[in-house]
């Protein structure tokens, strides 16, 4: 399994990676993995660090955590300072006795508040935070798994376009020597002119599958740089020179169907992360009903202000001190707000529930689907081990019988036209059970560690 701890890498890069990247033009010079083979594991790296889609999911990782420290900013103490200075016309004010009242006034202070009781929200808050971290780690590593099954798939489509082009090339040539020798007894008189006509249009068929497998090859190839992240310089036209380095391959892969089904419902992130929401919904109706309780709350503070009243020719002269209490408030009554808002987080947490449930179904949907296609995938795989040998068998005793006089052309287009199927059917059924096994490991969450419960 090649992209087993891919993931974890992915979490490793995030943290190193250079933000540089995101800079590049889109008309820089050709990437130096352009210039080297290219494996499988390399393009998963390359992924992790330029894939377009994995770089979006950090920023929202790093979002999430500017929500995390606002989620718990409620449990914390608050430290607010405070000043104001206000200048009256003397005209303005009223006078008693001696003592004027000082037309400038200024206060200041700083004070300290901590709730220590709020209905349950500051409990709530902290283990909030923890799940919304939780969460977003989790849909994290959904992107990742996601991205890195795509570039997959785009690396075996690039290899199965490659062979494409080769088996329909090597029909073409075969096609060709065909028209050649039909050509060359039509000449010596032993063959009639509909020998050359037949070999000519069994090789005019053949060209445009070739043409087709090219233009797949190019497309494959684009799409796959897509998915790394590669800023092509704009001189590189339709055919990028790529050079994979790994090939399709048969190896064995066994599954328990009922063991990929609970090992995906305990390891795919999506559940994570959906657990995680049904957790925070629970919280938002501790949250809710926290309106239905008093929320006290300690301070403490120090404070400056000005006399308030001055003496005739005094310059005045001002207060400091400490000041420290507590203070309680009760919405005893407030129009049914919170009763609505109880009904709301109720009915959100039953969705969240709904939710978990119909997407653990889909899981166990997506592993029983991947399971079969891959089945079936390595059913046919199997089927066409030795195919390909007998088509080239029955390619060589057509020729013979032909060259003995006692088979006909016919025989020996059908013979190539069969080799060129099983050698592409032999290409198509290695590619299918790759992609089948890739998709497989995703469904069953294989490459993914699952985040404890806590």
């Amino acid at each position: 399994m090649k992209t087993v701890k891919m993931l974890a890498l992915g979490i490793v890069v995030f943290l190193a990676a250079d933000g540089s990247m995101r800079a590049q033009s889109t008309n820089g010079p050709l990437p130096q993995e352009l210039l080297r083979p290219l494996s499988l594991v390399d393009a998963l790296n390359t992924a992790l660090q330029r894939n377009a889609t994995i770089l979006k999911a950090r920023d929202d990782l790093q979002a999430a955590y500017g929500l995390v420290v606002q989620t718990r900013a409620v449990a914390l103490p608050h430290v607010q300072a405070a000043g104001q200075y206000k200048d009256t016309e003397p005209s303005a004010i009223e006078s008693i006795g001696p003592f004027t009242p000082a037309h400038q006034n200024w206060t200041a202070g700083v004070q300290i508040v901590q709730t220590i009781y709020n209905g349950g929200k500051l409990t709530a808050a902290l283990r909030a935070a923890r799940l919304t971290r939780e969460q977003a780690l989790a849909q994290y590593q959904t992107v990742l798994a996601d991205t890195l099954l795509a570039v997959r798939v785009a690396y075996y489509d690039v290899l199965l376009a490659a062979q494409q082009i080769t088996v329909h090339q090597a029909s073409v040539n075969l096609l060709q020597r065909e028209l050649e020798d039909q050509q060359r007894r039509y000449r010596a008189g032993t063959v009639p002119h509909f020998n050359v006509l037949r070999a000519e249009v069994a090789l005019a068929n053949e060209r445009p599958a070739l043409i087709q497998a090219r233009n797949n090859y190019r497309i494959a190839k684009n799409n796959l740089s897509n998915l790394l992240g590669w800023n092509l310089p704009h001189e590189v036209w339709e055919d990028i020179p790529m050079n994979l380095s790994d090939t399709l391959d048969a190896a064995p892969f066994e599954v328990n169907l009922p063991d990929a089904i609970g090992q995906a419902l305990a390891r795919r992130t999506e559940l994570t992360a959906l657990r995680r929401a049904e957790a925070l919904r629970q919280l938002d109706i501790v949250n809710a009903k926290s309106g239905y309780k008093p929320a006290v709350q300690l301070f403490a503070g120090y404070n400056w202000y000005n006399s308030q009243f001055v003496a005739p020719n005094d310059q005045g002269y001002y207060f400091h001190g400490w000041n420290a209490g507590a203070q309680l408030s009760w919405d005893i009554f407030d129009g049914l707000l919170t009763h609505g808002r109880v009904v709301q987080a109720q009915a959100l947490y039953d969705k969240s529930r709904t939710d978990l449930a119909d997407e653990a179904r889909q899981i166990e949907l997506q592993v029983r689907t991947a399971y079969s296609q891959f089945v079936e995938a390595k059913e046919v795989l199997d089927s066409q081990q030795k195919v390909q040998e007998e088509a080239e068998e029955a390619l060589r005793e057509a020729r013979a019988r032909a060259e003995a006089g006692t088979g006909t052309q016919l025989d020996v287009l059908d013979a190539e036209t069969a080799l060129t199927q099983a050698r592409t059917t032999q290409t198509q059924a290695l590619h299918d059970y790759d992609v089948a096994r890739a998709r497989l490991e995703r469904a069953m969450g294989a490459d993914l560690a699952p985040i404890s419960e806590k």
